[in-house]
């Protein structure tokens, strides 16, 4: 019998597949490249709630400068020394240098990220959750990791991953507020107020989520992993010093994340 001709939908079918498998191929390359962007993101709205606050603190040491040299005739010129420009400047230098410091501390890990793979075809995260034998070589579980967090607990196993999933959440919400905003600006002139403001906010959790879930994880595990590698390669007596001053530095942009950077509520009201 003569062979019929293949539907279009099958040769559709057929070219999104290669496609998919084709990128596929280069997921090693964009996947620690879209954590760090991710994180990069987080890490500089968290570090614009924090302009203000450090422009306080700056103010008032040069206050509790100002009634020290001003006590002496000798040092009374200094009094103002330090313009307000000058405490403007150094208040967005010390930003900066924080933020920067952050990226090197919860960006950085992310670009060891590595897939493996499963022994059965299932779902990456159901993958990860599978418990596995912490003495067998490769990256460990979730089940693995937070039991060791629970068992040996340490500063960097714990304020590490907390800080990276407080980012993780304001780059989502970054990201999500730069989707309603194009949604609502473009499709208002087309469909009204009402269903511009709808859509928008619909697509904005969509984003919300679709981050969340396709890299949000990922970032908080990677760092995980890593702190619990640099804990476990010291032993247990050093553990609780290893990274002590990376977690000084951190913590508060991970407060400041969700406190601030983080209004994950006004997508929905």
């Amino acid at each position: 019998m003569p062979s019929h001709p293949s539907s279009p939908s099958e040769a559709s079918s057929g070219f999104f597949t290669d496609v998919s498998r084709f990128l596929g191929a280069f997921r090693w390359a964009f996947m620690p490249l879209g954590l760090v962007a991710l994180v990069a993101v987080g890490v500089h709205a968290a570090a614009d709630t924090l302009d203000d606050r450090l422009l306080t603190a700056v103010d008032r040491l040069d206050s509790a400068f100002d009634a020290f040299v001003g006590r002496y005739p000798a040092t009374a010129s200094l009094v103002d020394w330090v313009s307000l420009e000058r405490r403007t400047q150094l208040a967005r230098a010390l930003a900066l240098a924080w933020e920067l410091a952050a990226d090197l501390l919860l960006a950085l890990p992310a670009l060891g990220y590595r897939e493996v793979e499963a022994r059965r075809p299932v779902e990456a995260w159901r993958a990860m959750l599978e418990a596995s034998d912490p003495e067998t070589p490769g990256p460990a579980s979730w089940r693995v990791l937070l039991r060791r967090c629970v068992r040996r607990p340490t500063p960097m196993r714990w304020v590490r991953p907390l800080a990276t999933a407080g980012v993780v959440l304001a780059g989502a919400c970054t990201l999500a507020r730069l989707v309603q905003g194009t949604v609502y600006l473009s499709w208002r002139p087309l469909f009204g107020d009402t269903v511009a403001d709808l859509s928008a906010r619909g697509f904005a959790v969509a984003a919300l989520v679709g981050v969340g879930v396709s890299l949000g994880w990922r970032a908080v595990l990677r760092n995980l992993q890593h702190a619990d590698a640099a804990c476990e390669a010291v032993g247990p007596r050093r553990a609780w010093t290893r990274g002590l001053l990376g977690c000084v530095l951190v913590a508060p942009l991970g407060l400041a994340a969700v406190w601030d950077a983080s209004p994950v509520l006004s997508f929905l009201r």
